[in-house]
């Protein structure tokens, strides 16, 4: 099996993990965009640090995989103000979605609801016409 595989795999299941101590923990839904959003708006800041260290981990997790397994990043393209506008646009649609890929799709999918299986089904599709259009109709990517 592929490399690639294995590292998606290894994530997944991670970020399930992650998902269900959260939901065990906590009695609510690991959604990354919600936390965030919650601590820079200060409406979340009752059990801040371990939504800062749930964020942390995130964050720091893949940089000690990637730095101990001696894997190289890859990007979609060197432009970072498509990376910056990029970033922007996926803030904003998890605002209005109400959630991210790991609130609508790890929890809500691993949930049956029906909200996160529409939102995942919408912010996937959006995805693949966002790359489709700007990759290979515009090549701006």
């Amino acid at each position: 099996m592929p490399i690639d595989w294995i590292m998606g795999l290894l994530g997944g299941l991670l970020i399930g993990a992650a998902g269900a101590v959260f939901l065990l923990v906590n009695g609510r839904v690991m959604g990354a965009s919600g936390i965030i959003g919650g601590l820079v708006d200060r409406s979340g800041l009752g059990n801040w640090p371990e939504k800062a260290a749930l964020i942390a981990g995130l964050i720091i997790v893949p940089a000690i995989m990637t730095l101990a397994m001696g894997i190289k990043p890859t990007y979609l393209t060197d432009n970072l103000l498509v990376v910056a506008i990029a970033g922007i646009f996926v803030g904003v649609g998890t605002r209005i979605a109400n959630g991210c890929t790991s609130g609508h799709g790890v929890c809500g999918i691993s949930r049956l609801s029906l909200r996160g299986i529409v939102a995942t089904v919408f912010y996937i599709g959006a995805g693949g016409l966002t790359v489709v259009l700007f990759k290979h109709v515009l090549g701006i990517i």
